[in-house]
């Protein structure tokens, strides 16, 4: 039963280094963005104040992301739009 929740755990979080080869950026690049509060979020868990992601929401995260890009959402693209004419300066 032990070896049962503990694989529960280790299933629903990830730490730093399997988050960021989960993402495929380095682990240094991860610890910058949670310093900046940029990343995907993170917690500390356990007495030794472990870094931790939750599977779900670095998935939520990176959907996020790919949603804000312009190349990736065709909404955002600013090729999609319908060129503005420009306005005649008048002639002082």
């Amino acid at each position: 039963m032990r070896n049962q929740s503990k694989l529960a755990v280790e299933a629903a979080f990830l730490n730093v280094q399997d988050a960021a080869k989960y993402m495929g950026i380095s682990v240094n690049t991860l610890y910058v963005w949670r310093h900046r509060r940029q990343g995907p979020p993170s917690f500390r868990m356990g007495p030794g104040g472990r870094v931790m992601y939750r599977w779900d929401l670095l998935d939520a995260w990176l959907s996020e992301q790919q949603q804000a890009d312009s190349r990736s959402n065709l909404a955002l693209n600013p090729l999609n739009k319908a060129p503005r004419q420009r306005e005649r300066r008048r002639a002082a």
